[in-house]
C-alpha cells in the first residue's frame, strides 16, 4: 500500500510538472528541461543558507528582514523541491543559529570552517550558496549567480543556473561573474552563490519575503541545476 502511495505521489509531481511547462510563462524557466528525465535524477546537492546566529547579513530597509531568516526560507523552499524530485538536499545549517563554535576567539573563521566541512563532507554533486544582496544605490536590482575563478564546471552551473532565473525575472542579470567567496572557492564540487535580490531595494525587498515569490525563484534554480546535470 505505501508503495503504491509513493508511486501515486510522483506521477502526480510529475503531472503537475508538465501542466507548468505547457502552460508556460509563469514557471518559464522549465521550457530547458525535458520533464520526462525529470523522475530519473538520482543526484546530491548541498544548500548553504547564508549567515545565520550573531551574523543577521544585511537589512531590509523597508520591513527590516533579515538576510539570514530569507537565505535560510529559500534553502529549505529549494530542499523541499528538491526532494519532491527525487534529489538528495544537504543543508548546512537548518534554523537561524550560527553555525561557529561559541567559545571561538574568531567566530567568522569558526563558521566559515564549520561551512566548508558540511559541504565537503556531504558527498554532492553540486553546491549552491544562497544569499540576498545589498548596495548603496537603492535601484539596483536582479538576481546574480557567482563561480568560482578557473571553476569550468562551477562557470557551466551558473549559467544554467542563471539563464533559468533570467527566463522567470525580467530583472535578472544576463551574465554570470567569478565571486571570490570562501563557500566557492574551497568547495570540493561544481559551486556557486546565488545572490537572489537586493534587500537595500524596497521594491525587491518586498517580493523576495514572499512565499510565492520564494517558491518561484527557486524552481528556477532548480531547474538550472537540473539542465546542468544534463548537459
Amino acid at each position: 500500500m505505501k508503495l503504491k502511495i509513493l508511486t501515486f505521489k510522483r506521477k502526480t509531481i510529475v503531472v503537475f510538472l508538465l501542466c507548468i511547462i505547457a502552460i508556460g510563462g509563469l514557471f518559464g524557466a522549465y521550457y530547458s528541461v525535458k520533464a520526462s528525465a525529470m523522475p530519473k535524477y538520482s543526484h546530491t546537492i548541498v544548500i548553504d543558507a547564508g549567515h545565520g546566529g550573531r551574523d543577521g547579513g544585511a537589512i531590509g530597509k523597508v520591513t527590516g528582514v533579515t538576510e539570514s531568516e530569507l537565505n535560510l526560507m529559500y534553502a529549505k523552499q529549494l530542499a523541499k523541491l528538491c526532494q519532491d524530485f527525487g534529489i538528495k538536499a544537504v543543508l548546512t545549517r537548518s534554523d537561524m543559529n550560527g553555525l561557529y563554535d561559541e567559545n571561538a576567539q574568531n567566530k567568522k573563521k569558526s563558521e566559515m570552517e564549520k561551512r566548508k566541512k558540511i559541504i565537503n563532507s556531504s558527498g554532492a554533486d553540486v553546491m549552491v550558496s544562497i544569499h540576498m544582496n545589498s548596495f548603496p544605490l537603492s535601484s539596483s536590482e536582479g538576481a546574480q549567480v557567482f563561480y568560482a575563478k578557473g571553476s569550468d564546471n562551477g562557470f557551466n552551473l551558473a549559467k544554467s543556473v542563471q539563464t533559468n532565473i533570467c527566463q522567470v525575472f525580467k530583472s535578472a542579470r544576463d551574465f554570470v561573474t567569478v565571486g571570490d567567496y570562501y563557500v566557492i572557492n574551497t568547495a570540493s564540487m561544481p559551486a556557486i552563490l546565488v545572490e537572489c535580490g537586493f534587500l537595500s531595494n524596497p521594491n525587491e525587498e518586498r517580493l523576495l519575503k514572499s512565499k510565492d515569490y520564494c517558491e518561484k525563484f527557486c524552481y528556477s534554480i532548480l531547474a538550472g541545476v537540473i539542465s546542468y546535470f544534463q548537459m
